[in-house]
């Protein structure tokens, strides 16, 4: 009987002990698993307010008096702080020739980024771009013009429409009446009955 006792004695202290670690696991487990728990995002958080803003804007790139470039857009937005300005609601811009002084193509895409100190231009949205002299048409999502070198640039997936060809592809570089292009990466080329 002394020894049945003992031996309920030794359960109990065993029952207890595990009792008491399980419960250590468990809260310990709960801080572990409250820490990795992602934190709320701050909703106080406020977009910078522009410092101008407007309709119906035009944007004009000029040098030495030849005109490079004309940007209409709907609504557009002046970051000073950043150097940039946003332009939304249909862009839509006319390239034009060093020599002649006439349009050569024409741009339009859903939205548009000018950095205000090299004024080179990031298109944006089912960009499209029309030769004036050939015809060609370039369709891509993301397209950048540089307002030195004036030619335009993608790094996207890009396709070009000639009156012969249709051509597909990523990566491409142009000047910015589409004659003289090339593309990175052809993926597909078809051609058109004439």
């Amino acid at each position: 009987m002394i020894e049945f006792k003992h031996h309920i004695k030794y359960l109990k202290i065993v029952f207890i002990s595990l009792f008491v670690m399980w419960i250590l696991a468990s809260v310990t487990s709960c801080d572990i698993f409250d820490s990795k728990i992602a934190k709320p995002v701050d909703s106080t958080y406020v977009f910078p307010e522009p410092d101008q803003s407007g309709t119906d804007i035009e944007v004009l790139f000029v040098d030495s008096g030849y005109t490079k470039a004309k940007l209409k857009a709907k609504k557009g937005r002046v970051f000073q702080d950043n150097q940039e300005t946003f332009l939304d609601d249909m862009v839509n811009v006319d390239f034009y020739s060093r020599f002649s002084g006439a349009r050569i193509s024409n741009l339009i895409a859903d939205s548009a980024r000018i950095d205000d100190v090299t004024k080179n231009m990031l298109a944006r949205g089912n960009v499209v771009v029309i030769s004036d002299s050939t015809g060609n048409k370039l369709e891509t999502q993301i397209l950048e013009w540089n307002n030195r070198t004036q030619k335009i640039y993608s790094n996207e997936f890009v396709k070009i429409s000639t009156r012969n060809e249709i051509i597909t592809g990523y990566g491409f570089e142009s000047d910015q009446n589409l004659e003289n292009y090339k593309i990175n990466r052809v993926s597909g080329i078809s051609y058109r009955n004439n």
